[in-house]
């Protein structure tokens, strides 16, 4: 099979991996670098690949001896394509603004509730898999702030005001950015000083410069960082002092809910966080360049190994669906 050169744009991502020598080659190529193909149940290294089926063989007598380029990773079990996959994986990681689910099942021909389900399995391979590395570490400061997701009292009705979150009250999302590094963002269920420090913390090495408004909130972090504060009743910027980094994030954040996908529900707010978050700090490179849309592409798909979400754990029928420190 002739290897051809990558695609840049959409239109050159869905030509080639229309091409199923294509898509099977870039799924290997992911799963197994060094191009010796494992068998997930026995660990053989040797299985046949049985070309009119497109999967492999493993030479031991177990269950589960043909396996495919898609088990383990988020797309296993789905009898949709790997051509179709892919190219929903790059719409979503390259759409500023995100893509609706009616929008990806009109391009790739399947179902809106099949693209729905499928984008929701993308956003698992976009979420941050660990936040090891403390933000302040490039001399840039930090900022912290939060902000609030849901709909405008005027347009709530009167008696849902009083109910829980989602049918009239606000959620609430708690950010942190390193200026020209990454943001990270939670969706939490109250702003009170305990949770907002414990969210820095973990996020800010100490000592470092750390901005933020004068939410009382934030009182008590000078304690541990380099703590400076604006009033936003005074003004929005002295010098340095400023949070207006996530003001930007937060702009696009909103941008994306209000403008894509209109009405998203409490319980999958993280989700469309993280997916916000991975375009966000996949948007430049260590040289502050652009990235290129094929190269945030790879960065989504070198994650979908070991990932798995069903739709039963999707609709909140079976496990636990918001992990605790990734959303």
């Amino acid at each position: 099979m002739k290897d051809h050169k990558k695609p840049r744009t959409l239109q050159e991502a869905i030509r080639y991996f229309a091409d199923p020598d294509n898509a099977l080659r870039y799924m290997v190529g992911l799963r197994w670098p060094d191009r010796k193909v494992t068998c997930p149940t026995c660990g053989r290294k040797d299985a046949n690949f049985l070309a009119k089926q497109r999967v492999w063989q493993c030479k031991s007598v177990h269950p589960k001896r043909q396996f495919s380029a898609k088990v383990g990773t988020i797309f296993e079990d789905s009898p949709i394509p790997l051509d179709k996959w892919l190219t929903a994986v790059w719409m979503l990681v390259n759409c500023r603004n995100g893509v609706s689910s009616y929008e990806v099942a009109r391009t790739i021909g399947v179902t809106q509730k099949s693209a729905w389900f499928m984008l929701h399995r993308i956003r698992l391979a976009m979420q941050n898999k660990s936040f090891a590395r403390k933000l302040g570490g490039n001399g840039g400061g930090c900022e912290a702030d939060e902000t609030f997701i849901g709909p405008h009292a005027w347009n709530v009705h009167e008696r849902k005001r009083q109910g829980k979150v989602g049918i009239g009250q606000k959620a609430i999302v708690v950010g942190v950015l390193e200026r020209g590094g990454e943001v990270r963002a939670h969706v939490v269920e109250t702003r009170k000083r305990h949770k907002i420090h414990e969210i820095v913390k973990q996020h800010v090495a100490p000592g470092s410069a750390l901005y933020t408004d004068k939410l009382l909130s934030y009182k008590g972090l000078e304690a541990f960082f380099t703590h400076e504060t604006v009033d936003h009743a005074l003004g929005y910027v002295r010098g340095q002092v400023h949070t207006n980094g996530l003001e930007n994030f937060w702009s696009l954040l909103k941008r994306g809910l209000g403008g894509t996908y209109v009405n998203v529900e409490p319980f999958h707010l993280f989700r469309y966080l993280d997916e916000q978050v991975f375009r966000y700090n996949n948007r430049k490179d260590a040289a502050k360049r652009p990235v290129p849309d094929s190269v945030r592409f790879d960065a989504a798909l070198s994650n979908i190994v070991g990932r798995r979400l069903t739709y039963a754990e999707l609709t909140g029928k079976t496990g636990a669906t918001q992990p605790t420190a990734a959303n």
